[in-house]
This record gives structure tokens, sequence and C-alpha cells, in this order.
């Protein structure tokens, strides 16, 4: 079940909201539940001495206390994957969307024409995330490792190393192969001899990738360009 918060001092704009969520959840045929915030101070004591997990948060950029730009910086260490939509009635407030990993920005202005479809990509891809696993069997093991632990892979001899956050395991295939195998468009090549899962990309800066835990991967020159454009296409980033 996805777990949503919508969060604006404004609570006329709260209920407006949690109305396009619900249709939202209907619509992509998923269940969910729905919490509502009208103090973003309230928001993070629940996410960080609570231990509140949310799939999916709704955040007004400009709000009493801490703003939308602060509660997403705080909440991000306790909750690395969660999809964070901006709201704003300023295009000035956009920052970098790798920076925080903003998955969508959705201004105020045309807030009835954008909000659902925001919504529902979150949705779709949370989903998509939670559902798929890469398999690695031999004669002496299986391991099924989900697409959203994976942090990146990379040549290793005849063999390729599927790195995540608990560690890294091998599987004797060529990288072309694995990725062939994956058949996702969240895994790109940022190198001939390295693939990186842009669900982890958390700024591209100096010619790498930036990751939630703060590895660097370096983008061969020669897919620079191809690596920017296929991240702002993936996350959709919209002022």
């Amino acid at each position: 079940m996805l777990r949503i918060a919508i969060c604006d001092d404004d609570s006329a704009t709260v209920q407006a909201n949690r109305k396009i969520a619900e249709d939202c959840l209907k619509q992509c045929g998923s269940a969910g539940e729905i919490a509502t915030y009208t103090n973003s101070d309230n928001l993070l004591y629940d996410i960080t001495e609570d231990g509140f997990f949310f799939d999916l948060i709704l955040l007004d950029i400009e709000m009493p206390g801490s703003t939308g730009m602060e509660l997403a910086g705080k909440i991000r260490p306790f909750l690395p994957n969660v999809k964070i939509i901006f709201i704003t009635s300023h295009v000035e407030y956009a920052i970098d969307a790798f920076e925080l990993s903003i998955f969508r920005y959705v201004p105020k202005n045309d807030i009835a024409r954008r909000l659902s479809g925001a919504i529902c990509d979150a949705i779709r891809l949370i989903e998509l995330e939670e559902g798929k696993y890469y398999t690695i069997q031999t004669n002496s093991r299986l391991e099924k490792i989900p697409y959203k632990e994976i942090l990146f892979l990379s040549r290793d001899g005849k063999n390729t190393s599927i790195t995540t956050a608990g560690g890294a395991a091998k599987v004797r295939k060529s990288l072309q192969q694995v990725y062939e195998e994956l058949a996702a468009e969240e895994f790109i090549f940022i190198d001939r001899g390295c693939i990186v899962n842009m669900i982890h990309v958390m700024q591209v800066k100096d010619g790498s990738v930036i990751l939630k835990n703060g590895a660097a991967l370096p983008i061969s020159r020669s897919h620079l360009q191809e690596v920017k454009a296929q991240i702002n296409a993936y996350w959709g980033v919209h002022i």
C-alpha cells in the first residue's frame, strides 16, 4: 500500500490536493493512504522522531517555519527513496532538481492540469521500483536483487559487478548482456564499462554522476550530454 503525505499551510489547498491524489490512486488502480499536514514541522517530526514512512510527498515550497526546500533536505536522510513533488507559485524558487533529487515541480497556476499527471507518474514509478528483480543463478546459488537496490553495474573482466548499498555481487555475463536482461529505462550507460541506476542519482557535477550515497562515478566525455538529457527526461523536471 502506498503512503502519501500532503503538506501545505493552506487547509483548503491541502484538501483539494488530497482529492486529486485520491483520484490518481483510483486511476492507477493502486491502494494507498494519504496523510495531510498544514504545518511543515509536524510532518518533519512524524518522519524524524516517530518513524513515519512515505513513498510520495507533495510539498508547498513557500511555507512558514521550515520551507519546502528546507524540509526536503531534512527528510531525505530518513527517506532516501521518497518521491517529492514541489508545488510552487514562484519560478525563482526553482532549484537544481539533482540537488535534492526532486521528482517533479508543479506550478500553482497550472496545478489542475499538471498535478494529477505528476502524481500518477510517481505512483507508476514507485510500483515499478518495488516489483522488479534481477536474478543471479548458478549451480550453487540463486540470488534475487531488487532493481531499486542496484546503485550501478560495472565491467569486471568477463564478469559484471552489481553494486548495491549492501555490497557487490558478480555475474558471469558481459555488461551489455546484463543491461539487455534488465530491460529497464532506469539503467543507463555513463561509460562503456559502467551503467548507473537513475533512481539513485543525486546530481551531475564536474563530469561525474553523484549518487545519493555520495559515490561519484565519472561520465565519459562521449556520453556526457546524452546522460544529462536522459536523466532530465526520466525525472520529467518541468517548471
